[in-house]
């Protein structure tokens, strides 16, 4: 099976910088689109950035001018660079693939997540 495996989170303080890293792997035929989404405590799951095959990006309001996401050519690695953090960026990010494994069909692949936290 496929398997999207995350890291790169950590503490940090306001105002510095995180990049987050997400790998595919396994069975893959192709990647339609990737994204980043993040979970606070009690708030509802919230896309923060996305990424398709030809590298459109698109991100949330609150992240722009901030993130960046990024991937290789076939986007089978995906980063998102976050800059200038706030402590209302401190969530659970996961990564999020929407793909086509080979003899499959095309759906949505959820990685493990990873902490970031932004506390002085």
């Amino acid at each position: 099976q496929v398997r999207l495996v995350e890291s790169g989170g950590g503490l940090v303080q306001p105002g510095g910088s995180l990049r987050l890293s997400c790998a595919a792997s396994g069975r893959i035929s192709s990647i339609y689109k990737m994204a980043w989404y993040r979970e606070a405590p009690g708030k509802q799951r919230e896309l923060v950035a996305s990424i398709t095959s030809s590298s459109n990006t698109n991100y949330a309001d609150s992240v722009k001018g901030r993130f960046t996401i990024s991937g290789t050519n076939a986007k089978n690695t995906v980063y998102l660079q976050m800059n200038s953090l706030k402590p209302d960026d401190t969530a659970v990010y996961y990564c999020n693939a929407d793909m086509s494994i080979t003899y499959g069909s095309r759906r949505n692949y959820w990685g493990q997540g990873t902490q970031v936290t932004v506390s002085s």
